[in-house]
């Protein structure tokens, strides 16, 4: 069976026995595993989650078997609405990953039960670095970086989880205790970082966000660590989210998956999160992503799913622009 319908059956799973627990109502409707998975739920907090999941997407996934299968890649910011989907379609590549979470219960919430030889978890914390034990990159050979919060106050803030805490000392602690040896950083960060002070980017970095992602992306860049910068535009097509439940993966880009990809901060737009996941993994075996930082957008019309090709002609396109 196809592993990420294994993925999808387990979450499936601990969803159903939470909700019977709850005394909750569960609706479950499939069209089949190459269609769209739906699955609607109402719970006593008045929440509705929904999950779809283009199964052909992600299938579409093991026909390009990834460049080399003794990666270890550390994914930081793995419950966010961009991470789920990086984990998912690593998992689904075969590729060993390892989680680094606050909380390490939710892996097993949105991911299921798993080999531990196909996903580790481990508990730490990027904004402090007393809570990042060097140990956690122990084999690691590519880390991707997704982790975020809102521009504006917010619930999200709760807990001291502001842009500077989150992007600018979370990064700089992570990227501090890299070893020598990785061969790539990927991180996500975001278009108008360096227009902060320009409107409207000035507006959305009214609390810094911009200020921050720039400061994290600067340390890294000066850190002599291989890397590759992703900056999408704001993001869209789910998850949706919920202050007091867990969120729930929802990866579809709809009719927009035409992919466009630029350097230079110039890009103005919108980027579905399964898009940027995508981009993510590509540049890990693209030799020249590496040192580069590129903006994505995402826009109607077919785009290059997970063909390896089309990505390394997408990112080559737009350095010799």
């Amino acid at each position: 069976m196809d592993m990420v319908v294994l993925v999808m059956m387990k979450v499936g799973v601990c969803i159903v026995n939470r909700m019977k627990s709850k005394k909750d109502e569960v609706a479950f409707a499939s069209n089949g595993v190459s269609k769209k998975v739906k699955l609607l739920f109402t719970t006593n907090y008045k929440f509705v989650l929904r999950l779809i999941v283009e199964m052909n997407v992600y299938q579409e996934a093991s026909k390009y078997p990834s460049a080399s299968t003794s990666k270890l890649v550390l994914v930081v910011g793995g419950t966010g609405g961009v991470g789920q989907i990086v984990v998912a379609s690593l998992l689904n590549r075969d590729i060993k990953v390892r989680l680094l979470l606050r909380d390490p219960e939710k892996a097993t919430k949105l991911f299921g039960e798993q080999d531990e030889e196909k996903l580790q978890v481990c508990k730490g914390d990027t904004r402090n670095q007393e809570d990042l034990d060097p140990s956690i990159l122990e084999g690691v050979t590519h880390v991707i970086c997704c982790t975020g919060t809102t521009a504006f106050p917010s619930r999200r803030w709760d807990g001291d989880n502001t842009p500077e805490r989150v992007d600018w000392d979370g990064v700089r602690n992570l990227v501090s205790i890299l070893p020598s040896t990785l061969k790539r950083f990927v991180l996500v960060s975001s278009v108008g970082v360096t227009k902060s002070n320009e409107l409207p980017w000035s507006i959305m970095n009214l609390f810094g966000v911009l200020k921050y992602k720039k400061m994290g992306e600067d340390f890294l860049c000066d850190s002599g660590i291989p890397y590759t910068i992703i900056r999408p535009g704001r993001l869209t097509d789910g998850p949706y989210t919920s202050y007091d439940l867990n969120t729930l993966l929802r990866a579809t880009a709809g009719e927009r998956r035409a992919v466009l990809i630029d350097q230079g901060d110039k890009l103005v737009g919108e980027a579905s999160r399964l898009v940027v996941a995508e981009a993510c993994i590509q540049s890990l075996d693209i030799d020249f992503t590496e040192g580069e930082i590129f903006e994505i957008n995402s826009v109607q019309g077919d785009g290059p799913g997970s063909d390896p090709q089309k990505w390394k002609e997408l990112f080559d396109a737009a350095r010799t622009k």
